[in-house]
């Protein structure tokens, strides 16, 4: 039953906060844009700064919130090693900066809103995606 309930719950809230964000501040809760401004080199300030800062602490402290309370994050080891996911991580930053958004603004957000951009580039990083898991997979 948890199998299915949990990553119910976990779209659940994620839906919600982004519905909350679009309804009380009119933004999208795009993540790579949200933790992008904190990062230099124009870093939000004062009360930007510390909305940014809270989604992304309760981003980051969701799972360990689970993990305390279930004594399981959800989150499974790591499939590859350290060097590939800083290359992966390396890359997801340059897609989003090139795509101006992320899975969260353009999957979530803009294609709710019926956004053509945010559709390209959902079929644009699906496609990637996938071709890059059969590279990883069986050619290496």
């Amino acid at each position: 039953m948890s199998q299915f309930l949990l990553p119910t719950l976990g779209g659940a809230l994620i839906a919600f906060s982004a519905v909350l964000m679009m309804a009380m501040l009119g933004r999208i809760a795009g993540i790579s844009g949200i933790f992008g401004g904190l990062l230099p080199p124009a870093p939000a300030t004062g009360g930007e700064a510390a909305l940014r800062l809270a989604f992304v602490v309760g981003l980051l402290g969701g799972p360990l919130l689970l993990g305390l309370l279930t004594g399981d994050t959800g989150i499974g080891a790591p499939t590859v090693d350290l060097p590939m996911m800083i290359v992966g991580g390396f890359l997801v930053g340059i897609g989003t900066a090139l795509g101006s958004g992320c899975t969260s603004g353009h999957g979530i957000c803009g294609l709710s809103r019926l956004s053509p951009r945010s559709l390209v580039a959902v079929a644009t990083f699906m496609a990637t995606g996938v071709a890059t898991v059969f590279v990883v997979r069986h050619l290496f």
